[in-house]
C-alpha cells in the first residue's frame, strides 16, 4: 500500500512539473506575442509621425516659394546695376475659396431639398455662391485691415 502511495506521489509530481512547464511557455509566449504587437504599434506610430514631418516639410516648402524678379537698370555712368525683388506667391482670395464652396453646399443643399434635383442644384448652387461671396468679401476686407 505504501508502493501505492509512493506511485501516485511520484506521478502526482512529474505532472504538476509538467503542466507547470507548459503554462510558463504559454505565459513567455503570450508575453512574446504582446511586445510584437506592441512593437507594430510603435512601428505604424513611427511611420505616421515620419509621413507627417514629410508632410508639413512639403507645406513649408510651397509656402516659401517665391517668385524672384531681376531688374537691369543702366546707370548714368553706363555701369548696370541689378535690383532683385522677390515677391511672395498669391492664393486663393477668400472671396474666391468662399464662392467655391457656398456654390458647392448650396447645390448640394438645393439638390437634396427640391423635387426637380437639377433645378434645386442650380438655384442652391447660385444662392451659395452669392453667399460664399460675400462671406468672403468680409473676410478679405478684414485681412486688409490686419496688414
Amino acid at each position: 500500500m505504501k508502493g501505492l502511495y509512493i506511485l501516485f506521489a511520484v506521478i502526482l509530481i512529474t505532472s504538476c512539473q509538467n503542466q507547470s512547464k507548459e503554462d510558463l511557455n504559454k505565459a513567455k509566449q503570450a508575453s512574446i506575442d504582446s511586445m510584437k504587437v506592441e512593437i507594430n504599434k510603435q512601428r505604424v506610430i513611427d511611420s505616421m509621425k515620419t509621413e507627417m514631418a514629410k508632410i508639413k516639410e512639403e507645406q513649408r516648402v510651397e509656402s516659401q516659394k517665391e517668385k524672384v524678379v531681376v531688374v537691369h537698370q543702366q546707370a548714368a555712368n553706363g555701369n548696370t546695376a541689378t535690383t532683385t525683388t522677390t515677391t511672395k506667391k498669391k492664393g486663393w482670395s477668400a472671396t474666391a475659396k468662399g464662392a467655391v464652396i457656398g456654390a458647392g453646399v448650396g447645390a448640394a443643399t438645393g439638390a437634396i431639398v427640391s423635387k426637380k434635383k437639377g433645378e434645386g442644384a442650380i438655384i442652391g448652387g447660385l444662392a451659395g455662391a452669392a453667399l460664399g461671396t460675400g462671406t468672403g468679401a468680409v473676410i478679405d476686407s478684414k485681412n486688409k485691415k490686419k496688414e
